[in-house]
């Protein structure tokens, strides 16, 4: 699965921290394409168990951390979980099936 992170049109360069939980039932490859997203930023990538994430040739990968994390089986779970963990949540998509998710970041 590729997930494409741009920042929302009124941000020219995002710059703030991220926290991203990509929960799948089987084990994936997240394919990670960014834009105009500021080097040396913390990026967190928690996947579920057996995943991992590829970045992109020159990508932030080095300000990034990717952490396997068995997360809560329903949704509802893993919502309140995160919301637990970290006080909020500012996007939760659920997909059946999907090749490409493209998430706007930003204020």
């Amino acid at each position: 699965v590729t997930l494409h992170l741009n920042p929302i049109s009124s941000v020219h360069i995002h710059q703030k921290p991220l926290v991203f939980l990509l929960n799948s039932p089987l084990p994936l490859v997240w394919k990670l394409k960014t834009e105009r997203l500021a080097p040396g930023i913390r990026r967190v990538f928690f996947v579920s168990l057996g995943s991992v994430v590829h970045f992109e040739k020159g990508n932030f990968s080095l300000s990034a951390e990717t952490e396997e994390k068995l997360f809560p089986e329903k949704n509802e779970h893993l919502l309140q979980w995160a919301q637990k963990e970290y006080g909020a949540v500012t996007s939760f998509t659920e997909l059946k099936i999907s090749r490409n998710i493209y998430i706007k970041v930003g204020e």
